[in-house]
């Protein structure tokens, strides 16, 4: 057998376990999505349904929801709402909790947050203004950097809606409420986490004792 053949079986099955682990991830990340819209009274629809197979036990477990994911989510809930500046100053505390950096990233999801509400800003027709889902899309892969959302994240991005917001309310289904919605899952999933992982010593623990005592 040529040397070639061994090489080229190995990349095909490289490129083969790249392909599984995608796709994992991207079934996670859509899972985890959906638990956060369906907790604040969205609905996941099309595509990203099916797509989203995995069930919200088995996504929380493998891994908590990142910034990035609930920004994401809001396009869900939220989507279709033209951004306005009380949108922007929540997107973007979210961007700085997630990427630690306090200036605003050129051509990130703040900086076009920004530009959106400020156009929006001079239009009058709501059908001619950008939307939520039109910047938040993707909004992962736009972030430098991510972090699972913590209850100070949430607080930030909360505080920061609630300062520009005119009525100093935040939005249903917007940013801050798919932030702190995301926070509440990763709570409640790391106390999950920390229980079962008790148990599992507290099991363990008895049965050496048994043996022991055997």
């Amino acid at each position: 057998m040529s040397q070639e053949q061994p090489r080229r079986e190995e990349a095909e099955q490289e490129h083969e376990s790249i392909k599984h682990d995608d796709v994992v991830d991207v079934q996670g990340s859509l899972a985890r999505k959906r638990i956060v819209a369906e907790s604040i009274g969205g609905q996941v629809l099309g595509k990203d349904r099916k797509q989203a197979s995995v069930s919200s036990e088995s996504a929380s477990a493998r891994a908590n929801i990142t910034i990035g994911e609930a920004l994401e989510a809001t396009v869900v809930t939220a989507g279709n709402r033209p951004v306005d500046y009380s949108d922007a100053a929540a997107i973007q505390a979210a961007e700085v909790r997630a990427t630690g950096r306090t200036n605003i990233i050129p051509g990130g999801v703040a900086a076009a947050a920004q530009s959106a509400a400020t156009r929006n800003a001079r239009l009058t027709k709501d059908e001619e203004k950008t939307k939520l889902a039109e910047i938040l899309a993707d909004a992962s892969s736009k972030l430098l950097s991510d972090k699972p959302v913590t209850r100070k994240d949430a607080e930030g991005v909360i505080s920061a809606e609630l300062r520009n917001d005119p009525n100093l309310c935040t939005r249903p289904g917007g940013v801050a409420a798919s932030i702190a919605a995301a926070a509440r899952l990763n709570q409640s999933n790391n106390t999950t986490n920390t229980t079962s992982g008790t148990e599992n010593n507290d099991k363990n623990n008895t049965n050496l004792t048994k043996q022991k005592l055997n």
